[in-house]
C-alpha cells in the first residue's frame, strides 16, 4: 500500500504536520496488531471522552498508563510465576501495548480498573488564551463644528465702514 500525497493540506494550512503524519499512519497501520485488547472510546459531554479496555485477568500491577508528546500508551504484561499444564488455554495471557493519538489540550484525567476493564477520563481543556475571544471594533467620529463669531455679521460691516 502507497502513502496518501497531503501536498494540497499544506498548501492551505498551517500547523497541521501532525495531523497528515497520524492519518498516514493510520492507514498504513497493520491492523491484525492491534486487535488486542479489544476497547470503546465513548464520547461523555462536549469536553470529555472515556476510553475503556477489556483486560480481564490483569491485576492493576500489570498494567502501565502512560502518557508522552500527545501519545496515550496503555502496556499489559503478565508475569507468570509458575507453569501450569493446560488441556485446553482459551484465556488471553499475552502482553500487549494499545497506542492512542491525542489531540491538542487532551489529558488524562483518571483511570479505574473494574470487573476486567480499565477505563480511562480524558479530558479537553482549552487555555483562555487560546479560547476565541471578541475583538471590539473602535469607530473615530470625525465631527464637522461650526464656529460661530463672538460679533454678528452686521456689526463687524458696519464698523469696517
Amino acid at each position: 500500500m502507497h502513502s496518501v500525497d497531503f501536498t494540497p493540506l499544506y498548501r492551505s494550512s498551517i500547523g497541521f504536520d501532525r495531523l497528515a503524519s497520524l492519518l498516514d499512519n493510520a492507514l498504513t497501520s497493520d491492523t491484525k496488531s492491534s486487535s488486542y485488547p479489544p476497547y470503546d472510546i465513548e464520547v461523555l459531554d462536549e469536553n470529555r471522552y472515556a476510553i475503556t479496555l477489556a483486560v480481564a485477568g490483569f491485576a492493576q500491577d500489570n498494567l502501565d498508563i502512560q502518557v508522552e508528546n500527545g501519545v496515550l500508551t496503555v502496556r499489559g504484561e503478565k508475569k507468570n510465576s509458575k507453569e501450569r499444564e493446560y488441556l485446553y488455554h482459551g484465556i488471553s495471557n499475552r502482553t500487549f501495548e494499545r497506542k492512542f493519538n491525542l489531540a491538542d489540550y487532551v489529558e488524562v484525567t483518571n483511570a479505574d480498573l473494574t470487573n476486567g476493564l480499565l477505563t480511562i477520563d480524558l479530558k479537553k481543556e482549552i487555555p483562555e488564551a487560546m479560547k476565541p475571544k471578541s475583538i471590539s471594533i473602535n469607530q473615530q467620529v470625525n465631527t464637522i463644528e461650526h464656529k460661530r463669531d463672538s460679533e454678528p455679521k452686521d456689526e463687524k460691516k458696519s464698523k469696517a465702514a
